[in-house]
């Protein structure tokens, strides 16, 4: 490695025994499999690490990028100069608080919360357990599938403020709607979240798991590496059958393109760039847009 930047030198030294990595490609955090390399990634353990992290952050005057699994995420080709901190195996943790309700740290995955309350008889979370990103991250964004969102289960959010202070959340003050949270608008790190769930048998949970994954195998193109849905739903309209409609299925953009099986997913082809992603969404929604009137906007989150 070339000599080191002054971030790294500074993160270095003032964050002794935390795991960093210098120059870490983006490509091997994000679903798509793109992105340079980061300046400094973090690898906080727990929630005191990541406080740590935080104010060291301050002090530094940098403001970090959060990361989760990198399932709704583009990075770019260049990399992110300065510092990303990544949650995928931070808080960790899951336990049932009483007969409707389960705590759920941020770095589960949504499978794995899915699983948790179906093993004890807990209904509520079947959609989330085809979900590739983690609890925080679906927090975060309100994720959803098959008729089910974050926002119809969740009843309160710990939350980490930039300055590593905690606060909790009910589901009033967290605004949720369509693919959005208020941590859209208030920058805020999700720890845990609390969800309200209901007693049914757990064969009947798993039967209902076991039919979505079910569809999504004959759907979606899980062979591929995508971020999910490319396009959020719009009004008036389905944005997969809106890119069918305008014959965009197969269509691509250097190794980027439309998924033949399911007009909604973006994927890599094999060596897509962030630039050929970025394009490809760009003329779809153009062409989505002549063709039925509607515009279409990306859901994967373009760093």
């Amino acid at each position: 490695m070339s000599e080191m930047t002054d971030l790294q030198k500074n993160l270095r030294d003032l964050l002794p025994g935390m795991e960093l990595r210098m120059e870490e490609p983006m490509s091997r955090h994000t679903s798509f499999r793109i992105g340079g390399p980061a300046e400094v990634m973090a690898f906080p353990k727990d929630r005191e690490e990541l406080a740590k992290i935080l104010k060291v952050s301050a002090l530094l005057d940098t403001k970090p990028a959060i990361l989760g699994a990198g399932t709704n995420i583009l990075a770019p080709d260049d990399g992110i100069r300065g510092l990303v901190v990544c949650l995928k195996d931070c808080m960790d943790g899951m336990e049932r608080t009483d007969e409707n309700h389960v705590r759920i740290m941020a770095g589960v995955t949504m499978t794995r919360a899915a699983m948790f309350a179906a093993n004890l008889g807990l209904s509520g979370l079947e959609f989330a357990h085809g979900i590739p990103g983690t609890v925080g991250g679906g927090v975060y964004m309100n994720a959803g599938a098959y008729g089910g969102e974050i926002c119809q289960v969740c009843e309160s959010v710990e939350i980490m403020d930039m300055a590593g202070n905690l606060r909790t959340c009910g589901k009033e003050k967290m605004k949720f709607s369509y693919r959005h949270s208020i941590l859209e608008e208030e920058p805020g790190i999700v720890i845990s979240a609390v969800f309200r769930l209901e007693p049914k048998s757990a064969e009947e949970i798993k039967a209902r798991m076991k039919e979505l994954q079910e569809k999504r195998s004959a759907s979606q193109p899980l062979n591929l590496p995508s971020a999910g849905s490319a396009f959020k739903r719009p009004v008036g309209g389905y944005a997969a059958a809106l890119i069918d409609q305008a014959g965009l299925k197969g269509f691509r953009v250097g190794g980027a393109g439309i998924s033949e099986k399911h007009a909604g997913f973006a994927v890599n082809l094999g060596g897509a760039t962030a630039a050929d992603v970025r394009n490809l969404l760009r003329q779809v929604s153009d062409r989505v847009y002549e063709n039925s009137g509607i515009r279409i906007e990306p859901e994967v989150r373009i760093w």
